[in-house]
């Protein structure tokens, strides 16, 4: 068990400026005199010193380990902030292995956290594993809050789940559109088949031919497979213009394949299960495109990840994918579970829209501090995070949520563009 409670530097991002107004509550008729300052203000709550149980199911292995570490940096920043600040919520952070449909280490894993007797749960990444796991969770009474689950089969799924990661529906909009903008008139889709692979190709599909467009060759694998020359034989037999690739790290092996097929390399686009850099490729995808969700993050932040991740002796990360998203999500538990006064599961999900801006009218802050401050004096916090407003909708969706497009250049590594 991994309790997160030293002290480490203050945090150097800025947070956003903002402006607050208390209005002044009239009571009775208009002859009544004006209230003082403090008459009809905000009073302070009950003080609380809540305990907070809280499991992260993220992969250390199998296809999405690359993603893993930097999600689990994203959890331990904010936990070790929401300690820091002692502000009525202290957390006790169990974290396993989420492996994937092949090595299965989520079975003996989740079993882990629930004998733990979590309430809440970052995770799963894949929304394979999600779907595997949440009705476990569920009967548990622990809320389970996704910083990666793209699938949009998701939306509305329970109402002890959530996600910090906006729906596949969006990033296809996004890519798709990217695609026809690029000048492209035809396309090949490889994906992979499962929730997050389906919905994703549906989606650039759908957006890429109602932007005049055509898919001339699409070709889907199962999770677990190892050969993708019957695939990339679909592809390149059509000679699309481009091909995307909705795959994990299985375009490790897709996309130099497919270099060899005569398609080019450099017309590649990539979403966020494999958009990362990859300077061992042998194939060149200078000029290849993808997306991913997120704002655009502070340039320390690699740094503010590191100094926690690495104190526990791990290798020192060098991407930012879905980490943002997973901050977010502790940061929202831990100030949903203050609101509710309760670290029950059903009683920080009741408060999570509350604390994220989706019912009412709270004051914005950016910070677990910030808003600790807001909710222990009696008022509204609205917390807007690093992966963006993450103001939750009916169906626990982060709603308005960034997606950013990203070119590959020399060395086969990616910077954003828009």
């Amino acid at each position: 068990m991994n309790a997160l409670k030293g002290s480490r530097t203050a945090r150097v991002f800025a947070a956003a400026a903002m402006i607050s107004a208390s209005a002044l509550v009239i009571a009775g008729c208009s002859s009544t005199p004006a209230e003082s300052p403090n008459e009809g203000s905000e009073q302070p709550r009950e003080a609380v010193d809540l305990t907070l149980k809280l499991g992260s199911l993220l992969p250390a292995t199998g296809t999405l380990a690359f993603l893993g570490a930097p999600m689990e940096a994203g959890v331990q920043l904010a936990v070790s902030e929401v300690n820091e600040a002692a502000a009525g919520v202290t957390i006790d952070l169990t974290t396993a292995d989420e492996g994937d449909l092949d090595n299965k280490a989520y079975e003996t894993s989740i079993a882990k956290l629930q004998s733990e007797d979590i309430t809440a749960m970052i995770g799963a990444a894949s929304s394979s594993v999600t779907k595997l796991i949440l009705d476990g969770n569920v009967g548990a009474g622990i809320v389970t809050v996704s910083p990666s689950n793209t699938s949009a089969e998701f939306t509305g799924l329970d109402p002890l789940y959530f996600r910090t990661a906006p729906s596949d529906n969006l990033q296809g909009e996004v890519l798709g559109n990217q695609i026809a903008e690029d000048g492209n008139t035809t396309l090949g889709i490889i994906y992979q088949n499962d929730p997050y692979g389906k919905g994703l190709f549906q989606s650039i599909k759908d957006t890429f031919e109602g932007a005049g467009g055509e898919v001339v060759a699409e070709a889907s694998y199962n999770q677990g497979d190892g050969q993708f020359n019957a695939q990339v034989q679909t592809i390149s037999a059509a000679k699309p213009d481009a091909v995307a690739i909705v795959s994990y790290d299985q375009f490790a092996t897709i996309a130099p394949l497919l270099g060899n097929a005569g398609i080019d390399t450099g017309k590649l686009y990539l979403v966020d299960g494999n958009l990362k850099d990859w300077p061992d490729l042998s194939a060149d995808l200078t000029g290849s495109k993808g997306t991913r969700a997120g704002a655009e993050l502070p340039d320390d932040f690699i740094d503010q990840l590191n100094e926690v991740w690495t104190a526990d002796g791990n290798e020192p990360i060098d991407a930012v994918t879905y980490s943002a998203e997973a901050y977010d999500a502790v940061i929202l538990i831990a100030l949903a579970a203050l609101k509710a006064q309760s670290i029950e599961g059903a009683d920080i999900a009741g408060e999570m829209r509350s604390v994220s801006g989706g019912e009412g009218e709270g004051e914005k802050c950016s910070t677990y501090a910030e808003c600790a401050e807001i909710i222990n004096g009696g008022g509204e916090a609205d917390y807007d995070g690093l992966s963006g407003e993450v103001t939750f909708n009916e169906d626990n969706d982060p709603e308005g949520a960034a997606i950013g497009v990203y070119e590959y250049g020399e060395g086969n590594t990616h910077t954003r563009i828009k």
